[in-house]
Order: structure tokens, then C-alpha cells, then sequence
């Protein structure tokens, strides 16, 4: 599908791709990633020709792109990069058409287009297609940027850190939702990352780059099991399975520290804008004195809230926490039994250090380190 062959890329004296050869193959999944500088983004944009290589030659179905012209490669192409890039001016519905326009789609295929695409994130075309981009929660706008790069149905879609500006909670969803869609669609997806849990949690191939080269490309098991050298154990960490399997790791190890909190006498006006900004279903309740109160999840606020009331009057209940230090697989073992979307993690003092999600890397890292975990 596509192979890269003896490809290197200088800017001045650096040498960014070092005679870089390797292949992907159709429908493959494939991460880059590697310490900055590593070359991972260039060799990304030399797919699309957004960058031209001093050396070498990439081929993509057996044709060398150099041949082709750039633009007409490119919209044959989906790219969806961090900054997401949707026009201001336009509606969802016009921000997702862009390249089928410009391929002049009939618009009743246009038309077909926007709502089969807007029906696989779960955003109804009536609530959504007309919204602008400031009408949308960030997740919304990440979800609509890689809607676009998939717009004119190209195999492949370039991906470059597309979830590193999202919080961690609608980056677990999107994650999920990217997977999803490229199992279902059968794209063949080239996506850049500096984080080893999202490489370890989508990829079905890992490139791990350095100094312009390749130091390994392996599935995530394999690279799990046998990582090439120091560099790539480094970025592992304690993804590692030592054959020891769960003993030394803590539930610390694992959480996601960036969570949607709120004191019990926050306004629910507040507290639901907070939620829609970030695109989540439900946010942590905190006492005055910061310790940990429980939850309040946007169901509960649309069936019992009211105007002017404080989001203490709706804390649930339903709930599971667990300390920092306790072991990581019991985290594991309590989440995967419970009905929860997450498991609250706790400090000493009560107050809290993060979450584990279920949509989250909890259920992959499980299986990866030790096995099946009970469903």
C-alpha cells in the first residue's frame, strides 16, 4: 500500500529521515513514534508530499507520488492534524464537504455523505449539521475534523497527535471511536504519537523512530515483550511485562490525571457548561476542604436539576474508588466487574489523584501485562 524506499530528508545540516525504507500494508493501523525530533511528523508529511524528500522515492498501490501532482494526491488523502483546522465560517455540514466539493460530488451524495459520516460518531445531521465550529465542544470539533479527512471515502488518513489537546476522558472516547471506525471502514490510518499508551492502545503496527531511523517496527505485544533497546524500554516503562506480571504496579501507574472536578456548591448552570466544554457525561464533587464528595453524571443533573441549585444536591452514590499506592491489577479486577465507566483514584488524604477509565487503557494494558482480566 505504502512503501517508503532509501528516504532522506536534511534541513541544512540535521538530518530529519536518514535512508529511511519500510512498507505498509493496506487497511494496517500503523503509529509513529519516537522522542521529538525523531522524524515521525515528516515522515507523515512525506506521504502527502506536504514535504519532499532530498533522496529516495515513496510509492503508494506501486505508483511512485512524485509523479502524481500534489494536489490531486492530496485529496485523495485524509489528514487531520491537532489543531483540527475546521473553517470558522462554515457549518459542520460544509466543514465535512470541503474535498467532496471540490471533487464536485453530486449533491445528493454530498447530502448522503454528511449524514452516513455524522450517523458513525453518534451526532444526529438534524442537531449538528448546520452548527458552526464555536457551537461545538472540543471533542465535537475533533470528531468533525477527522469526519472531513474521511469525507471523499480516500484508503488512507494521516493522523497527526489529533487527540493531544483533548482531555484525557474525551481522548479515551475518541481513541475508541477512530479504532472503531477504521476497523469498520477499512482505512489504512498513518498516525503520529509521543504517547506510548495511545500507540499501545490503537496500533496494530508500532514504528518506533529515532535520529531519523527506524529502531523498531513490531506489533504493540511484540514490543511489549521484546523492545529493541534502552531507548524504546525507556518509553515502555512500565508497560513492560517483566514476567512478573502485576507485582510493583500501583493504581498510580495507570491514571489519567486531568480530571472534570467541581466543589459541591458549584452553580449546575456552571457545572453543565463546564461538562459541555469538555465533552463529558459526568465530573468529580468535591467538599470545601477539596476531599472527594462523589459524582454527578449529566443524567442525573437533566432528571433532578434546577435552576440556581448547587450540584452538592445531586452527588451520587454510585461510585468506586481506591488508593493511589493499592495495586493496579486490584483496580483493574474492581473496574472490569463494576457496571462504571471509571474508578476514582484517591490520595491518603482523601482528595483526588486521577481516574482509571474503562474506555480508557485499563482493559488493553490488563490483557497486554497479564492476560485476560474477568469481564
Amino acid at each position: 500500500m505504502i512503501k517508503f524506499q532509501q528516504v532522506s530528508k536534511s534541513y541544512g545540516k540535521a538530518l530529519i529521515l536518514d535512508n529511511l525504507s519500510f512498507e505498509i500494508k493496506k487497511g494496517e493501523f500503523v503509529v509513529l513514534i519516537g522522542p521529538s525530533g525523531c522524524g515521525k511528523t515528516t515522515t507523515l508529511r512525506t506521504i502527502n508530499r506536504l514535504i519532499e524528500p532530498d533522496k529516495g522515492e515513496v510509492y503508494i498501490d506501486g505508483k511512485n507520488i512524485k509523479e502524481q501532482d500534489p494536489v490531486a494526491l492530496r485529496r485523495t488523502i485524509g489528514y487531520v492534524i491537532q489543531q483540527i483546522g475546521l473553517f470558522p465560517n462554515m457549518t459542520v455540514e460544509q466543514n465535512i464537504l470541503v474535498v467532496p466539493k471540490l471533487l464536485k460530488y453530486p449533491k445528493e451524495k454530498c447530502d448522503e455523505i454528511v449524514r452516513e459520516l455524522l450517523n458513525l460518531v453518534n451526532m444526529p445531521y438534524e442537531e449538528n449539521a448546520h452548527k458552526y465550529p464555536s457551537e461545538l465542544s472540543g471533542g465535537q470539533q475533533q470528531r468533525i475534523g477527522v469526519l472531513r479527512a474521511l469525507a471523499a471515502s480516500p484508503p488512507i488518513v494521516l493522523m497527526d497527535e489529533p487527540f493531544g489537546a483533548l482531555d484525557p476522558i474525551t481522548r479515551d472516547a475518541l481513541q475508541e471511536e477512530v479504532k472503531r471506525i477504521q476497523r469498520k471502514l477499512k482505512k489504512t490510518i498513518v498516525f503520529v504519537t509521543h504517547d506510548m499508551e495511545e500507540a499501545l492502545r490503537m496500533a496494530d503496527t508500532i514504528v518506533f523512530m529515532n535520529n531519523g531511523k527506524i529502531v523498531q517496527m513490531a506489533s504493540p505485544e511484540e514490543m511489549l515483550r521484546n523492545p529493541a533497546d534502552d531507548l524504546i524500554k525507556s518509553f515502555m516503562g512500565r508497560h513492560i511485562s517483566n514476567g512478573n506480571g502485576a507485582e510493583g504496579l500501583l493504581a498510580e501507574d495507570f491514571m489519567r490525571t486531568k480530571v472534570l472536578k467541581a466543589h459541591k456548591t458549584a452553580h449546575i448552570l456552571a457545572c453543565i457548561d463546564m461538562m459541555s466544554r469538555r465533552d463529558v457525561n459526568s465530573m468529580i464533587v468535591l467538599n470545601e476542604d477539596d476531599t472527594f464528595a462523589g459524582t454527578v453524571s449529566i443524567e442525573a443533573i437533566k432528571e433532578h436539576g434546577k435552576a440556581g441549585s448547587e450540584i452538592g444536591d445531586l452527588i451520587s452514590t454510585e461510585f468506586i474508588t481506591i488508593g493511589r499506592k493499592s495495586p493496579a491489577r486490584e483496580a483493574f479486577e474492581k473496574l472490569l466487574s463494576s457496571p462504571y465507566n471509571y474508578i476514582v483514584i484517591l490520595n491518603e488524604n482523601n482528595t483526588v489523584a486521577g481516574l482509571i477509565t474503562r474506555t480508557g487503557m485499563a482493559k488493553a494494558m490488563g490483557e497486554a501485562l497479564w492476560g485476560e482480566l474477568p469481564s
